[in-house]
């Protein structure tokens, strides 16, 4: 039902969004995210310098923390949705800096796994430290992050944030295997993409809505602001792994085909170029197949069309955010779906 979607309808649609004028999210988070990087340290404190070096390689305070803002731009939202209330709680924003821990852990083993050799314009740290210590700071990581998590004390909450982890897992596992049937190959495309993507922003909006609101409600509405804006993300992100340079992205371009996966705007490709069907099985395995693969998905829509899905998720999150009271954090959050379409790294 995502493929044949009329370009007039989506012309209409972001014009609505642009037209009018909006917080800027960085900037109506940033009081809450003052000292995130100093603070994830603290939880982070480790006698063996080595492995403080590692940690502290990642979080050296010049990623964006999208993240994190998203979390407690949330939790203001609902905050004010529940009882006018101006402020962030203590226990929301340990919730975006455990987000931003599972997050940064789960890229330092994605690069063990991909065997990659770049993230964020710098080398990765399997690259300077090798495999297994990498491996292992990623586990302190997220363990350091447990330790966080527990220390909120809320069964629920330590419930709905160890789902993510589950998801980190179940969602490589996913991406580990591959469909022959054309028809369920897109399903297991978006089931990873939540899993790996968008699970942690999901279930990070969802806790700082039951910390801030006790209506069941509420809490859907977190969820499904922070699943429809994860999804969007990652396709958008698929997207720039064909138009965006190199250097501008911090990583490899068409990286993802010579990892052998077959992305969105490969399997739109697919629809036009069948002859693409027996390289996605092979996950592009024999000489050659990188290339042709790539040309065959730059000839074709696929990357249009995965911006159109994209742009509909991001449609679903507004409407959901809309359910919440107007505060000038749900129209960042609003405006944010409007940024996620619009990146160009």
């Amino acid at each position: 039902r995502f493929h044949h979607t009329s370009t007039s309808h989506w012309c209409s649609c972001s014009k609505t969004v642009s037209d009018k004028k909006y917080q800027d999210p960085f900037q109506l988070g940033r009081k809450d995210l003052k000292n995130l990087y100093e603070d994830i340290k603290k939880e982070l404190l480790v006698s063996a310098a080595e492995l403080k070096e590692m940690c502290d390689y990642y979080f050296d305070g010049k990623g964006k923390a999208f993240r994190p803002m998203i979390v407690v731009l949330m939790a203001r939202a609902c905050n004010i949705h529940h009882n006018n209330s101006k402020e962030v709680q203590a226990s929301q924003r340990t919730v975006a800096i455990i987000a931003e821990m599972i997050h940064t852990a789960s890229l330092v083993h994605d690069d063990v796994i991909d065997d990659a050799n770049s993230r964020r314009g710098k080398r990765t740290l399997n690259q300077i430290w090798g495999e297994r210590k990498a491996v292992l700071a990623g586990d302190f990581i997220l363990s350091a992050a447990s330790v966080a998590l527990a220390r909120i004390g809320n069964t629920t909450i330590i419930s709905v944030l160890t789902q993510v982890i589950e998801d980190l897992v179940r969602g490589e596992f996913l991406q580990l295997g591959s469909k022959e049937n054309e028809n369920e190959r897109f399903a297991h495309y978006l089931e990873k993409t939540f899993k790996k993507t968008a699970s942690l922003i999901a279930n990070s909006c969802k806790a700082v809505s039951i910390l801030g609101c006790p209506d069941p409600k509420v809490h859907e509405i977190a969820y499904q602001y922070g699943k429809n804006v994860g999804i969007a993300f990652q396709l958008i992100d698929d997207v720039l792994d064909f138009t965006s340079c190199a250097d501008h992205l911090g990583k490899p371009t068409a990286a993802d085909l010579k990892l052998g996966l077959a992305t969105g705007p490969v399997l739109f490709a697919c629809q036009q170029f069948p002859e693409m069907n027996a390289m996605i099985m092979r996950r592009f395995s024999k000489p050659g197949d990188v290339e042709r693969a790539r040309k065959y998905v730059l000839q074709s829509d696929g990357v249009q069309q995965t911006t159109y899905l994209a742009q509909r998720y991001c449609h679903a999150a507004t409407r959901e955010i809309r359910k919440l009271r107007p505060s000038p954090e749900r129209e960042a959050l609003v405006h944010l779906t409007e940024m996620v379409l619009m990146r160009d790294k």
